[in-house]
């Protein structure tokens, strides 16, 4: 009786959300979230060592690598944290993300083989190889949950993990036989260093992501809920992961085309702001992306200022703040139990 209350009332939520229910959008506090976020990446385009105000061709340098490189850092950091929203929602996993999946070692993998059978090939060609990878890795994690009968999250995680681990593996293999184990690095060796004017701009196609995500939000929110739960209020379930696994892929791949692996940043960004303001994907979007700009800026920053005039990937930072929070995750879990 208790299980057929809890399956009416959230099949009631379930369409209160396709109805356009939804959080408020805008407010005063996300005007001074977008404030904040405003000033550090005015701090992003003034911090690095050539002097822009008094050195030789300052302003030229400016709008070569600071401009383009605060552009990129709002591009990706949105881009992954809204990711790690859109798979924790489809799973019902909170430490799902594209770097706890596989997802992104299956892109980079793709990226390879692109170049290794195409030399030459420009960077729009090693996006695309890129993104048919991530496309097939993130389908093949979503296979292996149907074929598991423990749904946990923990052994959730550590499929992902593992399948990332093979793939990582397999690349490392082809890298080393190929003479590209160098490459691989650098691949995956997130950094905003080399983003300069002219390389970047593949990264405006995410923007056409995040768009198509706001629109189909309260799809996601409701297939959240579990594939019956989705079914009984007329939603096409298999339709919204194949949907969503595609912008989870076309994102993935982009960014570590461009800037490489982000970790844990899609895992930091929605549990924190899913803690705070619930799990209704089309409010929260605007703070997931805000949230994810913030934080792989101030890491940007941290790379570029603790060791200067050398610089630390942005990854490094990520991967200790990551994993930190993670740890964090995985206790509260466990007292919740």
């Amino acid at each position: 009786m208790t299980s057929t209350r809890d399956s009416l009332a959230e099949t009631t939520s379930a369409r209160k959300s396709l109805a356009g229910a939804k959080g408020q959008l805008l407010s005063w506090k996300l005007a001074v979230g977008v404030l904040g976020v405003l000033l550090l990446l005015a701090f992003s385009l003034f911090t690095g060592v050539y002097d822009i105000f008094g050195g030789d061709g300052g302003a030229e340098m400016f709008q070569i690598t600071r401009v383009p490189r605060t552009i990129a850092l709002v591009l990706s950091g949105a881009a992954m944290a809204m990711c790690g929203l859109v798979m924790q929602l489809l799973t019902q996993n909170r430490f799902v993300e594209p770097t706890t999946t596989g997802t992104t070692e299956w892109a980079g993998l793709g990226l390879m083989l692109t170049v290794i059978v195409y030399p030459d090939a420009s960077i729009l060609a090693r996006m695309i190889g890129a993104i048919i990878a991530a496309f097939i890795g993130t389908l093949v994690f979503f296979m292996f949950l149907r074929r598991v009968s423990l749904k946990s999250s923990l052994i959730v995680l550590i499929i992902g993990i593992m399948l990332g681990a093979v793939v990582g593996a397999i690349s490392t293999f082809i890298a080393v036989q190929t003479d590209m184990l160098q490459s691989l690095g650098i691949w995956f060796a997130g950094s905003f260093t080399s983003i300069l004017r002219g390389q970047y701009e593949i990264l405006w196609v995410v923007v056409i992501v995040v768009i198509a995500v706001f629109i189909t939000a309260d799809r996601f929110t409701v297939a959240g809920l579990g594939k019956e739960v989705a079914t009984n209020v007329g939603l096409n379930y298999n339709q919204v992961i194949l949907i969503g696994t595609i912008l989870v892929a076309i994102a993935t791949g982009v960014v570590t085309v461009v800037v490489g692996s982000l970790p844990f940043l899609g895992l930091i960004v929605p549990n924190i702001v899913s803690m705070i303001r619930g799990d209704d994907l089309r409010s929260n979007l605007p703070w997931v992306c805000l949230a994810g700009i913030a934080i792989v800026t101030i890491c940007d920053l941290i790379g570029r200022v603790i060791i200067m005039p050398f610089e630390l990937p942005v990854s490094v930072i990520l991967g200790v703040v990551g994993a930190a929070v993670f740890v964090g995750l995985l206790l509260r879990q466990r007292r919740r139990g």
